[in-house]
């Protein structure tokens, strides 16, 4: 069954002390576009992470946010350090702004213990190897769970689409028993305006014929209607279907949109006209919501 491209994934778990979150979230794009976030020290997974997605996800925008906090323990205060280079740089730069602007303002320490990174963590060597398969477990969780939203939003979108293919159904079956008698009404009505005409003359019933047959032909609308029925079929047959449709389900409908088209232009009977103004309307539902499927 179809899948939305909308959905959002959470999972964590704790190594070494540190707890790894992982947050996926997808939204709908033309194609598939994975965008990895991680720390410094796991920049080195991002291809095996890409390569994850890729395997159960097939179009969609994916954002993947991995990010480490420190288990907060009495551990804690030996962990941080002062980066006193830093502060040393930043001290010499601030008294070259003060006397370069004359400034009477001192220098402080709670001035200095605000700057950026004056304490900082040191970063811990990860055995990458061991850090992916922890890793690989919780993004496959966050995956799942991403997965199974974009699997709900799907059957909420299915509904919607076999409801819509229903009515649009309906209106093609009044359109088809409606057909034959546009002929037959234009045939008549034909028949009464030269009786008009002529004064209950004669007439040529061959002439009447030809352009009662003229008439037919370009007014006919079978041939749209069944390639109309075919390509509903194929759609339903989607809905049905395994992985990545939503582009071939947009260009069907855009075929159907024509195949409609075509049948509005060629006839000028108000009911079919009618019924073709309501197919519209669906079909344009129907690609909006397409726009959103994987």
């Amino acid at each position: 069954m179809i899948k939305s491209m909308t959905g959002y994934g959470r999972a964590k778990s704790v190594l070494d002390g540190k707890n790894f979150v992982v947050e996926t979230k997808s939204v709908n794009h033309r194609n598939m576009e994975i965008i990895v976030r991680l720390p410094g020290i796991l920049n080195a997974l991002e291809i095996e992470i890409k390569k994850k997605i890729n395997e159960i996800i097939f179009r969609g925008r994916v954002e993947v946010n991995i990010r480490t906090e420190t288990d907060l323990s009495s551990e804690l205060e030996e962990k941080l350090y002062v980066n006193l280079p830093l502060i040393r740089t930043y001290y010499s730069l601030l008294n070259q702004i003060r006397d370069e602007l004359d400034l009477k303002e001192e220098i402080t320490l709670d001035m200095l213990s605000r700057l950026n990174n004056a304490f900082y963590y040191p970063e811990t060597e990860l055995n990458l190897e061991e850090t992916w398969k922890h890793l690989e477990k919780i993004l496959g969780e966050a995956i799942d769970s991403l997965v199974e939203m974009r699997e709900k939003e799907g059957e909420l979108l299915y509904r919607d689409f076999i409801s819509r293919a229903d009515t649009i159904k309906n209106f093609l079956s009044t359109l088809k028993s409606r057909a034959p008698h546009v002929i037959l009404e234009y045939k008549k009505r034909l028949e009464e305006r030269v009786a008009e005409l002529t004064d209950s003359l004669d007439i040529d019933e061959s002439r009447m014929s030809q352009e009662i047959a003229i008439m037919t032909e370009k007014s006919d609308i079978t041939e749209e209607i069944v390639r109309f029925e075919s390509h509903l079929i194929q759609f339903r047959e989607m809905l049905e279907s395994v992985g990545a449709v939503g582009r071939k389900m947009d260009f069907l409908l855009q075929e159907m949109h024509r195949e409609i088209n075509t049948i509005g232009s060629k006839s000028n009977d108000f009911e079919i006209s009618l019924n073709v103004i309501e197919i519209k309307s669906e079909l344009a539902k129907m690609r909006e919501q397409a726009q959103n499927v994987e």
